[in-house]
C-alpha cells in the first residue's frame, strides 16, 4: 500500500436541473458546467461574472474607506509641489504596488521618491528610523503601499513631525490602527467596499483610478502580477483584474517587464497566470529575499532598454542564487529530520533567513509534517519561519508557547519567529506534547480538492481546451485536479538531468494517457505491477505541431498489498525504509550480502512460533525478505501472521542452489575419482584449486562434498578430507541435504524467476 501525499476531497454533488438549463443557455458543456457547480457557482449572474471577467465593471474606488480624504490630500501635495515618499514592501505585491503609485503620481506631475525596506536591515512595514531620515531630507507626505496598518509607532512619529501619512494596505487589520491621516483599506469596518480581498497592488490601482478619474489600463500588467503573486482570492474583482492584466502583459509596452519575461524564458505573447506564478513573480520576490529590493522598481519603471536588460539579468541571477541556496538548505535540513517528532524543528548556523519560509514548505511537503526552520545567529538568537498542514493551526499552537519567543507572528499555515537559542529544545518538546494532547492526526497530509473522476480515454485535446473557460486560475479557483481510478502505469522511465522525474502512460482496458510526474523520480518502483489511483492536472503536449493530451501527476496512491522487486544486487545496500519494517532471513549466510545496518535488524527464521512472537512485538507494516526458505509455505505463513502492506524481495541465494543445481552424475564422478586418487585433501586451502581443476563452481563443490560426507563416502577432520576405503553404497537421493537442496531449487525457481504479479497472487490466495 502506498498512501497518498494529500488528503483527496472528491466532490460528490450533482448539478440541479435548473442549473443545467442555465448552462445550456450560456452554451457551457455539461463537463465545465459540473466543475463550476462544484466550485459554488450556482446562479446565472454568478456564472456570467465568472465566465466573462473582462466584461465586468470595476467597483467605484470611492466606496473604500478614506479614499476621498486620501485623494484630496494627494492632490493638495501635487498642487503645492510637496515631496512625496511612496513607502512599499519587498515582495512582488509591494514592488508592483510601489511602481503603480509612483507612475500615477508622476503622471500628475508630483515630485516622487520611492523606498522599499530591506528585510534584514529595516524589517517589514513602516520603519521609524527610515521615516525620520526621509522627513529630515525633505519628505512632506508619506504614502504606504502594501503595508502600514501595523506601523503605529512610525506613523505616529511622522504625524507628530507634521508629515501626513496615507496608508494603503490590504493586510489583516489589528485591534488598534495607526493614527494616520487616512487609511485606505478594502476591509476597513467603516468602509463600504464590496470586495474585501484586493492585493496591495489592487488597492494602489484603486487610488490610481480615483486620482486619474478612470481605471488606468497601462497599470493592469503590474496589477495582474502583484495580485497573482500575493495569492489573494482570484474571484470577483481580482479575477477581472487578473484577466485584464494578463491581456495587458501580452501586449505590454513596459520595457523592463518585457526584458524580465524574456529573461525568464517565457514568450510575452504566451504569458498567463502560470508564467506569472512560476516565472515572473519568483524573480521579483527573490530580490527582496536576498537583499535590497529597490532595483526591481527601477526595472519595472525604466524606459531605457539597456538598463532593462541589465536589471532583468540581475534579477534572474539573484533568483538562481536563491534557488541554489534553497536547495542546499533543504538538503541539509532533511538530513536533520527525526521521524519521531510530530513537528520538525530544524536549526543551523549560516542558513539564509530570507529563504527559510520556502525551505520549511519543502520540508513539510516531503515529510507530511509541519516544519519550523531557523537560522542560528551569533547574538544567541534563532530566527526563521514555519509552515503547517491543514490539520495543525501553527499560529494557535505557538501562541500557547509565546513566552519562548522574542518575536512571533503569522496565521494558521505560516509563522515567523525569533527566539533565544537555549529555548529550542524546550520548544520541540512542547510542540510534540501539544500534538499528542490535542490528538492531532498528521498522517493524511494537506487536503486537496479533486474535481472529477475521469477515464484515460475521456481526455482529449478538445476537453482540455474547454477548461480554458475556467482560467485564470489561482487561489480559490485552482487548476482542476482529476482522479483516474485503478489504472496501470506502463513504460515507466526516469527523466530529467538528475533522473528526478517520471514519464509513463496510465492505462485501462479501453485507453491510455501520457503522464508526467515531476519530483517523483525516486518512486518508480511504487508504480510497477500494481493498479494505482492517479490525481493530476490536464495539459497539452505540443511537439512538431502535433498536440497530445497528458496528465501532470500531482499525487498517486496504491491500495492493498504491494510487492517490490528488489532482486537486483543494487538493492542490497538499501537501508532507508520508512515506517515499521521487519527484516527476515532464512539462511544466516545471507546477512553477509547486505548493508551492516540491515544486518543488525535481521531476524533469522528458526520456527514459526518464534517468528510469530517477534512479529507481535514489531507491529511492522513492511516485510523485507532477504532470501528464500526451504519450505515455500514458511514464507507464506510469516506473511499471514503479520499485517504487511508492503513486501520487498531481495532474492539473495548464499549457496546459489537454483543457479548451480545439485550437480550432474558426471560432476560427482569426477569428484569421486579425484578423492580416490588422493590420500588426503586439505579443503581449507585447496578448495579453489579443486574447483578450477574439476570445472565445478565452488559453491556447488562445497555442497557435493557435504553430500559425500553425509553419506559417509568421506571423512572430514580439521578441514582435511579423506576417502573412506570401503564405503557403503547409497544413492545420492538418500542424503537429506540432497533432498533439501532439491526443495530449495524449486523454491528459488519460483521466488527468483516468477514475475511480481504471480508472487503477489500466491501470497494473497
Amino acid at each position: 500500500m502506498r498512501q497518498a501525499n494529500y488528503d483527496w476531497k472528491l466532490s460528490e454533488t450533482e448539478p440541479s436541473e435548473s442549473f443545467l438549463q442555465i448552462t445550456q443557455k450560456l452554451q457551457l458543456s455539461p463537463f465545465v458546467g459540473k466543475l463550476l457547480w462544484q466550485r459554488g457557482y450556482r446562479e446565472e449572474e454568478e456564472l456570467q461574472r465568472f465566465l466573462y471577467p473582462k466584461e465586468q465593471k470595476l467597483y467605484d474606488p470611492y466606496l473604500m474607506h478614506d479614499m476621498d480624504k486620501a485623494i484630496s490630500r494627494i492632490q493638495e501635495a501635487v498642487i503645492n509641489g510637496e515631496k512625496i515618499l511612496v513607502y512599499g514592501d519587498y515582495d512582488a505585491d509591494g514592488i508592483t504596488s510601489t511602481t503603480v503609485m509612483k507612475e500615477t503620481l508622476e503622471l500628475l506631475g508630483a515630485e516622487v521618491e520611492t523606498f522599499l525596506p530591506n528585510r534584514f536591515e529595516h524589517g517589514y512595514g513602516p520603519n521609524q528610523s527610515v521615516y525620520q531620515e526621509k522627513i529630515e531630507s525633505g519628505t512632506q507626505l508619506i504614502i504606504t503601499v502594501d503595508n502600514g496598518v501595523a506601523g503605529n509607532e512610525a506613523v505616529a512619529y511622522a504625524q507628530n513631525a507634521g508629515v501626513d501619512v496615507i496608508i494603503t494596505d490590504h493586510h489583516e487589520l489589528p485591534n488598534e490602527l495607526p493614527d494616520a491621516y487616512a487609511i485606505v483599506h478594502p476591509r476597513h469596518p467603516d468602509g463600504h467596499y464590496p470586495f474585501p480581498d484586493l492585493a496591495g497592488v489592487g488597492v494602489a490601482f484603486k487610488v490610481a483610478s480615483a486620482l486619474l478619474e478612470e481605471p488606468p489600463a497601462e497599470f493592469l500588467d503590474l496589477v495582474a502580477i502583484g495580485t497573482i503573486a500575493d495569492l489573494v482570492s482570484l474571484k470577483d474583482e481580482n479575477r477581472t483584474l487578473a484577466a485584464l492584466g494578463i491581456d495587458a502583459i501580452r501586449h505590454t509596452e513596459r520595457i523592463g517587464l518585457q526584458a524580465l519575461i524574456e529573461e525568464s524564458g517565457v514568450k510575452v505573447k504566451e504569458a498567463d497566470e502560470t508564467s506569472i506564478g512560476f516565472a515572473i513573480a519568483p524573480r521579483l520576490n527573490a530580490i527582496g529575499r536576498m537583499g535590497d529590493p529597490n532595483p526591481a522598481v527601477d526595472l519595472l519603471a525604466t524606459f531605457d532598454e539597456e538598463e532593462a536588460a541589465v536589471q532583468a539579468k540581475k534579477l534572474n541571477t539573484i533568483n538562481e542564487e536563491r534557488k541554489a541556496i534553497v536547495d542546499q538548505i533543504t538538503q541539509e535540513a532533511l538530513l536533520m529530520v527525526n521521524d519521531e517528532n510530530h513537528v520538525h524543528l530544524l536549526a543551523k548556523e549560516g542558513w539564509h533567513e530570507g529563504v527559510l519560509g520556502i525551505v520549511a514548505g519543502k520540508i513539510m511537503n516531503q515529510t507530511g509534517k509541519p516544519a519550523l526552520v531557523l537560522s542560528l545567529k551569533e547574538d544567541g538568537t534563532a530566527k526563521g519561519s514555519g509552515r503547517s498542514v491543514d490539520a495543525l493551526n501553527l499560529y494557535e499552537m505557538l501562541d500557547e508557547m509565546r513566552e519562548l519567543f522574542t518575536y512571533f507572528g503569522g496565521h494558521h499555515a505560516a509563522v515567523g519567529l525569533t527566539m533565544p537559542q537555549e529555548n529550542i529544545s524546550l520548544l520541540q518538546e512542547k510542540m510534540n506534547d501539544y500534538v499528542v494532547q490535542h490528538a492531532i492526526d498528521l498522517t493524511k497530509g494537506p487536503a486537496m480538492a479533486v474535481d472529477e473522476v475521469l477515464l484515460p480515454q475521456d481526455v482529449t485535446v478538445e476537453l482540455i481546451d474547454e477548461l480554458k473557460r475556467l482560467a485564470p486560475y489561482g487561489t480559490e479557483n485552482p487548476v482542476p485536479q482529476f482522479l483516474f481510478r485503478q489504472v496501470t502505469a506502463e513504460n515507466v522511465k526516469k527523466i530529467g538531468a538528475n533522473q528526478q522525474h517520471l514519464k509513463f502512460t496510465i492505462n485501462n482496458s479501453d485507453g491510455q494517457l501520457d503522464a508526467v510526474a515531476f519530483g517523483f523520480g525516486d518512486q518508480e518502483n511504487e508504480l510497477l505491477n500494481d493498479q494505482v489511483d492517479v490525481v493530476g492536472k490536464l495539459s497539452i503536449n505540443e511537439w512538431n505541431g502535433r498536440k497530445k493530451p497528458q496528465v501532470m501527476v500531482t499525487d498517486f496512491a496504491v491500495n492493498g498489498l504491494q510487492v517490490f522487486d528488489w532482486r537486483a544486487k543494487r538493492y542490497r545496500e538499501q537501508n532507508q525504509l520508512s515506517g515499521e519494517v521487519f527484516y527476515l532471513a532464512f539462511d544466516k549466510d545471507s546477512l553477509k550480502e547486505v548493508h551492516p545496518k540491515i544486518q543488525e535488524k535481521v531476524v533469522v527464521f528458526n520456527d514459526l512460533a518464534s517468528i510469530s512472537e517477534r512479529l507481535r512485538d514489531a507491529r511492522a507494516t513492511s516485510l523485507v525478505v532477504l532470501d528464500c526458505p526451504v519450505e515455500l509455505e514458511h514464507l507464506k505463513s510469516v506473511f499471514e501472521i503479520g499485517t504487511f502492506s508492503r513486501v520487498y524481495l531481495l532474492g539473495i541465494s548464499a549457496d546459489e542452489a537454483y543457479l548451480n543445481g545439485v550437480g550432474s552424475r558426471e560432476q560427482y564422478a569426477k569428484l569421486f575419482k579425484l578423492i580416490h586418487s588422493q590420500e588426503k585433501i586439505d579443503i581449507r586451502y585447496k578448495l579453489n584449486a579443486i574447483s578450477n581443476y574439476l570445472k565445478i563452481p565452488q559453491k556447488l563443490l562445497i555442497f557435493m562434498i557435504q553430500v559425500f560426507f553425509e553419506l559417509k563416502f568421506v571423512t572430514i577432520e580439521n578441514g582435511v578430507l579423506q576417502k573412506v576405503a570401503r564405503p557403503e553404497s547409497h544413492p545420492l537421493t538418500e542424503s537429506t541435504r540432497y533432498q533439501k537442496r532439491l526443495k530449495k531449487i524449486k523454491v528459488e525457481e519460483f521466488l527468483l524467476l516468477s514475475d511480481i504479479p504471480t508472487i503477489k497472487q500466491w501470497l494473497t490466495t
